[in-house]
């Protein structure tokens, strides 16, 4: 029986620095006492996309004053902490080791153990965070700018890879077509706002993989049909792509938005049907997008498959997602904390390489 914890939560991976505290008693479900999130979106904007370094360097200056506010907002003190919690991996190496240092080094000084959470296990497990939680079993539908996976989860640690992207994510398809159309950083939220207001069967793009007989994606060959009908356009108006009239860009953008949303809602019911399960949850960045909610909220509720998504404003990368699996792991047994203080990241680290340890 794991004894009342109270979990730090540090995530670093890439451009948002991310705090929080999760209390556990029990095996009753974790609660989240608070959580503060810095986004460095604002300051990569003038790049066009992430820089690493300035992204390190921003997570130095953000991750204590973010904890020290995360703390003052649940009424607890650094003494109350028990797990010290970071973001292992995968991510950006030099921000990854911000967060894994910081934690490392809080552990160290207050004499408590340390545990290193995989980034895309804290996006699977963030619905738990939500007023309607999921039970498992359940299909996943991860979808994040930089990963697309469809697995069976039966449980913490137990995940079973169906499907994933063989090149671009759909994120990578959102923000590279968006970048085409001259709508900036970040594209993914720009692309779906502008959709809102144009015509998803204005223009005939691919569905790649759509039929295919497995549960793989495949969104490079899209982002290239996106670009070469941009071209196409702006050569029959004698203008450059960003200088093509807003209803034109807001139907691409639509079409576009289209044709990712059909492939992730059939492969997801695909895998639906494969499993015999009827629960799903959607986790990840792109989970936020309105059109893949409406879609497959239709299709799932014409089949009788409860949705979960995570909370709106914890889609994006965040420090609460860490610390609530790192309580679920330490729950279920499926992993303990450790006082090695050697704080050794993956930027690469397959989510079914995890083990129980």
């Amino acid at each position: 029986m794991v004894k009342d914890l109270c979990v730090l939560g540090i995530e670093s991976s890439c451009d948002e620095t991310g705090v929080a505290l999760v209390q556990v008693c029990g095996q009753d479900a974790p609660v989240l006492l608070a959580h503060a999130l810095y986004s460095q979106i604002e300051m990569h904007q003038a790049y066009g996309g992430v820089v690493p370094e300035l992204a390190s360097r921003d997570h130095i200056r953000r991750v204590l004053p973010l904890t020290q506010e995360v703390l003052q907002a649940s009424g607890k003190s650094l003494q109350d902490v028990d797990v010290v919690a970071f973001t292992r991996g995968p991510g950006l190496a030099g921000a990854l080791l911000v967060g894994a240092g910081v934690a490392c080094a809080m552990g160290a000084a207050l004499g408590k153990p340390v545990l290193g959470v995989h980034h895309l296990e804290g996006h699977l497990l963030s619905p738990f965070l939500s007023e309607d939680p999921p039970e498992f079993p359940f299909v996943a539908l991860l979808v994040s700018g930089g990963h697309t996976q469809l697995m069976r989860v039966d449980g913490v640690g137990r995940y079973k890879i169906l499907g994933e992207t063989i090149d671009d994510a759909a994120g990578e398809a959102f923000d590279k077509s968006a970048k085409l159309l001259g709508l900036g950083y970040p594209g993914g939220p720009a692309l779906s706002k502008l959709a809102e207001t144009g015509n998803p069967a204005a223009f005939k793009l691919p569905r790649p993989l759509l039929h295919s007989d497995n549960l793989d994606f495949s969104f490079a060959g899209l982002k290239t049909a996106v670009m070469v009908q941009a071209k196409k356009l702006s050569i029959a108006q004698c203008c450059e792509v960003v200088a093509l009239p807003q209803t034109t860009l807001a139907d691409l953008a639509a079409s576009t938005q289209a044709a990712i949303v059909e492939v992730l809602v059939k492969k997801s019911l695909a895998a639906l049907k494969l499993t015999g399960l009827t629960r799903m949850v959607v986790a990840g960045g792109v989970g936020a997008n309105r059109g893949l909610r409406d879609q497959l909220n239709a299709e799932c509720g014409k089949r009788g498959v409860r949705v979960h998504y995570p909370e709106l404003h914890l889609c994006t990368d965040n420090g609460a997602m860490i610390a609530m699996a790192a309580a679920m792991r330490l729950q279920s047994g499926q992993q303990a904390p450790t006082e090695v203080y050697a704080f050794d990241v993956k930027p690469r680290w397959p989510l079914d390489a995890i083990q129980m340890s």
